[in-house]
């Protein structure tokens, strides 16, 4: 109970700092991007398949007469799914150039991980469902939606720098066999500088979370930590990024709710040349997974190269050709070879 008075209070009070004006800003934003991806497994059946992605976001914002911004969003549409994303909390931005979000933050970790170059297409070569090599930097940031993010302002301490700080509650429901994420506490920062003609991005994070099942308890919860730099020369960007931790609860056909150990490493570039942007990536993931309760587990492994080629046709109008190559093992061993094309358009608004 007292958790949820402290929530109840911090959020009411941030609202009712200052009067508000009565109309909202709404504005939309989305996009429509559709293709043909063509999958060559290896060893297996070649086969073509149209791909979607569909969101529309509505964003709401107004401020106060004290200069604080209010705002919040919520997706109409997420990909093919009618029903979007209608969970979002509210951001309040405040005249010091600080921001802090208020339910549904997100994790202060996983704000900071850099962007790695890759295809901007829609394919991929399809892993089996115990493959459980991680291939996001931040893959162990993980949060409940009752929380709190607080981003700095710029050149916080030093300048360049900007932090952020969050952190999570449990919902007070008895816990079930499947695990789930309780509360959690992250920082992350970006440092932001120039070095000769390139402006250098420096990215990390650590996360730390805490989780509950019934039966057998978990070894490991989520936690995790990366790093990433990323260096801007002209229409030239080249990033690498590593991530190394544990994921709790992972969903595994062959061992049930399981848990992992892992590190990525992802690096990559683009290039654009007038309307015509190039980019290349590659991703190295490694992981042990083992069932609830231990150590040590199976090794998996995925290692994918990427490459994409966008065209700008018109304002808001691009066309995508991307390919990739993927090698991957499960417990040792090799599966789920292939590579895959896509050719499509995104229309953005």
């Amino acid at each position: 109970m007292k958790k949820e008075l402290l929530m109840g209070t911090a959020l009411v009070s941030t609202l009712g700092a200052a009067s508000v004006a009565e109309a909202v800003t709404a504005t939309m934003s989305g996009n429509h991007q559709t293709g043909v991806e063509f999958d060559s497994p290896t060893g297996g059946t070649d086969t073509n398949a149209q791909i979607n992605d569909n969101n529309f976001t509505v964003s709401l914002s107004e401020t106060t007469d004290g200069g604080m911004t209010i705002s919040s969003s919520f997706k109409l549409m997420d990909e093919n799914a009618a029903a979007g994303d209608v969970d979002a909390g509210f951001t309040l931005a405040f005249t010091d150039g600080s921001k802090l979000d208020v339910l549904n933050a997100g994790n202060a970790a996983g704000s900071h991980a850099v962007s790695i170059p890759g295809s901007a297409g829609a394919e991929g070569v399809a892993t089996t469902s115990v493959n459980q090599a991680q291939t996001g930097l931040d893959f162990g940031a993980t949060s409940t939606v009752l929380g709190v993010e607080y981003h700095t302002a710029s050149d916080f301490m030093a300048d360049g720098l900007k932090m952020s700080f969050s952190a999570s509650t449990d919902s007070g429901a008895a816990a079930t066999a499947t695990y789930r994420v309780d509360s959690h506490y992250a920082i992350g920062a970006t440092y932001v500088t120039d070095l000769g003609d390139s402006s250098v991005t420096i990215g990390t994070g650590y996360s730390a979370s805490e989780g509950s099942k019934t039966a057998t308890a978990i070894t490991n919860d989520d936690s995790m930590f990366h790093v990433g730099l990323s260096a801007v020369t002209g229409d030239l960007t080249v990033a690498v990024g590593y991530g190394d931790g544990n994921k709790g609860g992972v969903n595994s056909a062959a061992a049930g709710v399981g848990e992992v150990e892992g590190d990525v490493v992802k690096a990559g570039v683009k290039y654009v040349s007038g309307d015509l942007t190039f980019n290349v990536g590659i991703t190295s993931a490694d992981a042990k997974d083992n069932t609830v309760g231990s150590s040590g587990g199976s090794d998996d492994s995925i290692d994918t190269t990427s490459a994409s080629v966008s065209y700008a046709v018109a304002s808001g109008v691009t066309a995508i050709l991307g390919y990739t190559s993927m090698e991957a093992s499960n417990e040792g061993a090799a599966t789920d070879d292939g590579s895959a094309w896509y050719i499509g358009a995104n229309m953005a608004f």
